[in-house]
């Protein structure tokens, strides 16, 4: 089957999905447009980030700091614009300490052979170790009016500007990935490291470059939570790693790697932010519990996928045979 209609089976899901949840008691307050701006608002963050996870995982690895990369790029923005300094000089500032962490996960993966889930595992208490110390352990607020309104404009009075540079993110990524050279090497080195290598990529360098993409979404989410928030916290969103990785998941990408699609990515975000806002009707409904509907999803939707790809196997070996 098509990538293709993988995503048109995700799509069918989500419209399903709608149905059910519109059709279903509560439906008044599910179906408000403030509900839906609140969704896009909530989906851009970690949607970004787990477009970087799943980017990885098409690598072969597989990427635990990202939420802590966006943390420490929101606080270094914060404290640079509590400083004075103009807003796009702490976006780039923030975007370049985006790309460094990405770098060094890429450098630790790729030339020193550790373990993607290991390296970023280390990376990930790293990198909200130097949060806590740049932050003194406090949240950065008293984020300027200049720059928090951004999260508050929305396109044509309804569509979020958050949204909108997640869509931006996600047309851009998934020309990279489906039409550059640089997403097909990617695609190749998850599938086979080795093959690819012999056939002239540099492998290093190419998983480098994935894990600097990873840590540029982080940065970006990390920058539009603090617009959205006013405020930054070196353990804010600790929950999202795992989502981003039942996204992934949810979205088509292969944990083994060489496989999936950033636009199957991007539905699995908005039928995860459709389910979890509907939860958020019903205030009896702990926490605690939501996370174990998460981790049973992510094991579900784990096993189901290797009981597939052990069927494909059985096939492709019958048809040889």
């Amino acid at each position: 089957m098509k990538k293709t209609d993988h995503n048109i089976q995700r799509l069918l899901i989500l419209l399903l999905a709608f149905a059910v949840l519109a059709g279903v008691t509560k439906t008044s307050e599910f179906m408000k447009i403030g509900n839906f701006q609140t969704m896009a608002k909530q989906l851009s963050e970690y949607g970004l980030m787990a477009v970087g996870v799943g980017i990885c995982m098409i690598s072969g690895g597989i990427d635990l700091s990202t939420v802590y990369i966006a943390n420490l790029c929101g606080i270094i923005a914060g404290l640079l614009m509590q400083k004075n300094t103009t807003p796009m000089v702490a976006i780039l500032v923030a975007v370049a300490v985006g790309l460094a962490c990405g770098a060094f996960n890429g450098y630790l993966v790729s030339y020193l052979k550790i373990p993607a889930m290991l390296a970023t595992l280390g990376t990930y208490q790293l990198f909200m170790g130097l949060a806590i110390i740049v932050s003194g352990g406090s949240t950065v607020s008293g984020i300027p009016d200049s720059y928090t309104s951004f999260a508050t404009t929305a396109l044509f009075g309804y569509i979020p500007l958050s949204f909108v540079v997640f869509m931006i993110a996600v047309a851009l990524t998934s020309f990279l990935m489906g039409r550059t050279k640089f997403g097909t090497r990617i695609y190749l080195v998850g599938t086979n490291q080795k093959a690819a290598r012999f056939s002239g990529i540099h492998c290093n360098l190419t998983l480098i470059r994935a894990y600097m993409l990873s840590g540029l979404l982080s940065a970006v989410a990390g920058l539009l939570s603090l617009a959205r928030i006013n405020s930054a916290k070196a353990d804010f969103g600790s929950s999202y790693t795992m989502q981003c990785i039942l996204i992934a998941v949810l979205g088509g990408v292969n944990p083994n790697g060489g496989f999936g699609t950033v636009p199957g990515i991007a539905i699995a975000v908005v039928i995860l932010q459709m389910m979890s806002s509907y939860l958020n009707m019903f205030p009896s409904i702990s926490n605690y519990y939501r996370d174990l509907i998460w981790g049973v999803a992510l094991v579900g939707l784990l096993i189901i996928n290797f009981a597939l790809d052990k069927r494909k196997i059985k096939k492709l070996s019958k048809i040889s045979n």
